[in-house]
């Protein structure tokens, strides 16, 4: 130990603490060992090292704070007393007494890329070392000089508690009688260019509430599950064959309080639940939980990439609310964000001095549009870290779906960019390979736990998003149909008297309906940014508008696909989304709102009821036209058929505000033909037109088919028709 090694170790940065403070054996000048017990306690006006029934004073060293005590004998197990500046007295352990906490095979698979629970090694873990309960904390920062571990324990003084520094980069510390709810950061100091800055913990499971952005001791084990029945029920189901009908919703802003204050996780356990439950979804999916400094990215610019966000409440408090999801029978799926992250001092953006979970170059790691940056998947501990995160929500917190955001923007290189902004793959291409292989692994691996899928926000025709990594896939059970959603919404935007021009948007989805395992999505990215809400979408007066809406909804709830909504949008809400304010549920007043609600509750309840509704989505044989030339009416008519052919559905369809009288449409058989959906019903808010009592069948050919029904036609409706 040198002058310039103490004045390291004092002015905080010194790259091997632990060779410094802590015991150390030392010779005398006649070869006697002896021992030294170093302590940075700039806080101190004295100490003493209590070993045993010994008490050796240590003598100041340096006037910030440097002791030394000298031993006769190795001490292995000491405490401090120190006296603090006004007389006070405090005994601790020493964190320097403690050896490595971590496991070199841990170290190993995390510097290849393969620690796929790395949320059990690195952040803030309650544990025991030789008897003494306290923390311990680890943090990858390979380009560090050195890393501290600071916070209100040490009174946020970068000196105090440096780390250990272990292979790959790895820091570490073991922190003794430190319990949960401590707030903390790393400070982080570099190698280069003199940069230090405080970091929230990438690994943290509690962050403090936005602005502040400390991150918090937290010990997720205690939270007792009650959801077993599901998670058994969730493994045995094939999600491809089954209705998944999806509410989108975004926490802060589905309801507001008597103060205009957001709902917590424990009141949306009860409310939000309740309303899903009686709404007939089978799934809610959540705007981004995980921690967020800016409420206005809505979740998509990620901070604490393992902590629910403490806006509503704490971990367990989550927890609670999935637990009543799956009670209720509602699986919960929360979008994920590996595309990007933001710019944040305290964040992962150059986390130790450098570009650590990012590209250093731009023109790779650099999102222009969003001002956020883009991960380095070609690096094996940004991989880790990643598919460390993504199962760290299934396992801890019982998700049963991931949707992965900007999937698009992950896949292509020059995404959002002009020419000379990006570099080419190895081989000349656009294509992202290291994304493109970091996504077929996290499918590999998130597909391993029972009953999980995974959703692809995907916008472009890259092929086999939803084929498996085996037949050269990404991978994901799902993928958005965007361009559906585009060609449903320009079409119905249009006035009825034009849409026998546009008759082609209709139809053309079917070409491709089957080339993907697609979701239907009309999501919160629709109804915003002057975009306009779905009922303000649709042309005419009030009457036209709600029932173009409950036309489209019909059917797209008819069409093959699994379907999400954004919330709001059931009860015909003007107002495109505030992320500000809640829903306008005093909406449900009036009757055409609070119909067009029943309507989508009772679309809900006849796609669980039938079949032919969600078993067959993803082949033709699930689907079959009747007729679709007709567009100088603006009329269509398909089947939708279960994997038994013989339960089928019949859908006529309408998309003028003209009443259609004695329209024939040809059947698969002969018999009576029910009517079990017309959205032009009186309940509905409709004008009450339609066949009302069971139509028989004709043996008059129509649309290549033997028999068929003669009904009348609703306005700007949809009506569907069963067998019996």
């Amino acid at each position: 130990m040198t002058a310039k090694e103490i004045e390291a170790i004092v002015g905080g940065y010194h790259s091997d603490a632990f060779r410094i403070l802590g015991p150390h054996a030392t010779s005398t000048y006649a070869g006697e060992e002896r021992w030294e017990v170093r302590a940075m306690l700039p806080q101190a006006e004295s100490a003493e090292v209590l070993c045993g029934e010994n008490r050796v004073a240590m003598d100041k060293k340096h006037h910030d704070g440097f002791f030394v005590a000298s031993l006769d004998g190795e001490p292995r197990r000491y405490t401090i007393r120190t006296r603090l500046w006004g007389g006070r007295e405090m005994e601790i352990e020493d964190p320097y007494r403690f050896g490595p906490q971590l496991a070199d095979s841990d170290l190993h698979l995390h510097a290849e890329g393969t620690l796929y629970e790395a949320y059990r090694v690195f952040g803030a873990h309650l544990t025991c070392s030789e008897g003494v309960s306290g923390v311990r904390f680890a943090v990858w920062a390979p380009n560090a000089l050195s890393v501290a571990v600071v916070g209100e324990f040490n009174e946020w003084d970068v000196r105090r508690h440096p780390m250990r520094c272990r292979n790959g980069g790895v820091w570490e510390i073991f922190m003794p009688e430190l319990g949960e709810g401590a707030a903390y950061k790393f400070h982080v100091r570099s190698r280069f260019s003199g940069y230090h800055q405080l970091k929230a913990d990438p690994y943290a499971f509690y962050c403090e509430t936005p602005p502040k952005s400390a991150s918090l001791v937290c010990d997720l084990s205690r939270y007792r599950w009650n959801d077993s029945a599901w998670m058994e029920s969730r493994a045995r189901t094939n999600w491809l064959k089954a209705p998944v009908s999806v509410y989108e919703v975004h926490l802060e802003s589905w309801m507001r309080g008597p103060d205009r204050q957001p709902l917590t996780y424990r009141e949306m356990a009860v409310k939000l639940v309740e309303y899903v439950k009686l709404m007939g979804y089978s799934h809610i999916e959540l705007l981004p939980v995980m921690e967020h400094p800016f409420s206005g990215s809505w979740g998509y610019q990620i901070i604490g990439y393992f902590a629910p966000t403490s806006r509503f409440g704490s971990p367990g408090d989550f927890k609670h609310l999935i637990d009543a999801c799956h009670q209720a029978g509602i699986g919960v799926i929360v979008d994920w964000v590996p595309a990007h992250f933001p710019k944040d001092a305290h964040g992962l953006a150059f986390f130790d001095g450098t570009a650590l979970y990012e590209h250093a170059d731009w023109r790779k790691g650099e999102h222009h549009e969003w001002g956020t940056l883009i991960f380095n998947y070609g690096r094996a501990e940004v991989r880790s870290f990643l598919i460390s995160n993504a199962l760290f929500w299934l396992n801890e917190y019982h998700i049963d779906g991931l949707r992965v955001d900007a999937v698009a923007a992950m896949l292509y290189l020059d995404y959002s960019r002009k020419p000379g902004e990006w570099i080419p793959n190895q081989y000349g291409g656009n294509e992202n390979l290291e994304a493109i292989d970091f996504l077929r692994r996290y499918n590999e691996l998130v597909h391993r736990v029972p009953g999980v899928f995974t959703v692809a926000e995907e916008s472009t025709a890259f092929p086999g998003v939803s084929r498996p990594v085996y037949l050269n896939g990404l991978g994901f059970t799902f993928k958005w149909n965007m361009g559906w959603m585009h060609d449903m919404l320009a079409y119905f935007r249009e006035d009825p008297v034009h849409r026998k021009y546009h008759h082609d948007h209709i139809t053309f989805g079917l070409l491709y309906a089957f080339s993907e395992n697609f979701v239907l999505p009309i999501s919160h990215d629709e109804v915003v940014h002057g975009k306009a809400s779905l009922i303000n979408k649709m042309p005419g007066d009030e009457w036209k508008q709600f029932a173009n809406a409950r036309a489209f909804l019909a059917y797209m709830w008819a069409h093959p696909g699994k379907k999400l909504l954004f919330m709001g949008q059931e009860i015909g809400q003007r107002d495109e989304w505030n992320y500000q304010v809640g829903v306008r549920w005093e909406l449900l007043e009036f009757d055409y709102h609070r119909k067009l609600q029943a309507l989508v509750r009772e679309l809900n309840r006849l796609y669980r009821a039938n079949p032919a509704l969600h078993q067959v989505d993803f082949h033709s044989s699930g689907f079959e036209w009747v007729d679709f030339h007709d567009a100088e009416r603006s009329v269509i008519s398909f089947l939708r058929r279960a994997e038994d052919p013989s339960d089928f559905l019949l859908f006529c369809c309408n998309f003028t505000p003209v009443v259609r009288h004695g329209y024939e449409f040809g059947v698969p058989d002969e018999g009576h033909y029910e009517e079990v959906l017309n959205t032009d019903s009186a309940l509905y808010g409709g004008s009450n037109v339609g066949a009302g009592s069971p139509v028989r069948s004709q043996p008059v050919s129509r649309h290549h088919r033997l028999h068929s029904i003669r009904v009348t036609l609703p306005p700007l409706a949809v009506v569907a028709f069963r067998k019996h």
